[in-house]
């Protein structure tokens, strides 16, 4: 079936930036709306890389109706023609979503998805079983994916790249919400700390990402002046060590598994004074590192984290950058250090 280009889906509110990313990576944007750009040609393979898209959808058709059945049977058809020769032999993603600022379209879009449903059980009844409505985190996926960008338009993909951000649940034992962010980024760097592991937390309080490992069982060095709490605040597996993260440095020889930071600073000052650092000195074996882009334009500190010159370029082996679901003004950069 003919593409008719792809829809990058993003935090609702970062639509401008993620266009001008796009732009940056040689795309240019047919059109955008809350929690999504479009662009006219296929394009999905140099925006899976991009930091501000949570999904790249490879759009084959558009819905169009003014009703809820109307759009439903346009989708099912579409659907039908898509699985010609093709065996569906286990779950797949079936996922229906839109912008989540926009009001009433979330109610039109679950009418349209439960009529979907209705004629998918009653024409392909076997793979209807099979239907799953969530979509894998991180990766290549088929299925069918459904994205409305106004009510009476839907556009449709059967394969969509999963960039990996995703709502968390929360704890109420977390000491705050930053706890979120390091919760999500497991997915994107592929593994979560564990029993055995020693995490070093830069800029730790109130000691959200400090919990997050702690609780998985891996011991925690904690370096912030200020205090810890909730459940960092005299846990058994939480070192507090009340120093300067800039100044601090692990033992002649010493190294950890992990490096956390996520401090409230200039994001120049954390990339020369701790990830450039750590990287050169193979301090840690992976990292999760938060940069601050709230007063400065994100799409140049984009192309500077992306240039050759950069630490995470020459010296990280799969590097991530993403702007995540639970992040703010903020990028969350990933990765390993070869050893």
């Amino acid at each position: 079936m003919p593409q008719h280009g792809c829809l990058a889906l993003c935090q609702c509110g970062f639509e401008d930036l993620l266009v001008r990313e796009m732009g940056s990576l040689g795309v240019a944007a047919s059109g955008s709306g809350p929690g999504w750009a479009a662009a006219a040609a296929p394009a999905s393979l140099p925006l899976r890389g991009a930091a501000f898209a949570h999904a790249v959808l490879d759009v084959e058709d558009v819905a169009e109706g003014d009703r809820v059945n109307e759009i439903a049977q346009r989708i099912a058809d579409f659907f039908a023609r898509s699985l010609v020769g093709e065996r569906v032999e286990g779950p797949w993603p079936c996922v229906f979503g839109a912008g989540q600022d926009v009001t009433g379209l979330g109610r039109r879009v679950a009418a349209v998805e439960a009529a979907f449903r209705d004629i998918l059980r009653r024409r392909l009844g076997r793979v209807a079983k099979l239907a799953v409505p969530e979509r894998p985190r991180v990766g290549a996926a088929r299925g069918l994916f459904v994205w409305f960008t106004d009510f009476g338009r839907a556009h449709v993909a059967r394969s969509a790249f999963l960039c990996g951000p995703c709502r968390m649940a929360d704890d109420e034992r977390a000491p705050s919400r930053s706890y979120l962010k390091v919760e999500e980024s497991y997915a994107i760097v592929g593994a979560e700390p564990k029993p055995g592991e020693v995490v070093c937390d830069l800029g730790a309080a109130p000691g959200g990402w400090s919990y997050s490992a702690a609780k998985r069982g891996a011991r925690v060095v904690a370096v912030d002046n200020g205090p810890l709490k909730g459940g960092a605040l005299g846990n058994a597996l939480i070192e507090h060590r009340r120093e300067d993260a800039f100044g601090f440095s692990p033992p002649a020889g010493g190294a950890y598994d992990w490096l956390f930071c996520d401090m409230l600073e200039d994001p120049g000052r954390v990339l020369d004074g701790v990830l450039s650092r750590w990287l050169r000195g193979r301090w840690c074996r992976r990292f999760v590192v938060n940069l601050k882009f709230g007063r400065v334009d994100p799409i140049v500190l984009l192309g500077e984290l992306r240039s050759a010159g950069s630490p995470l370029t020459a010296l990280a082996a799969r590097p991530r950058i993403v702007h995540l679901y639970h992040d703010r003004e903020e990028f969350t950069v990933t990765g390993s250090v070869p050893q």
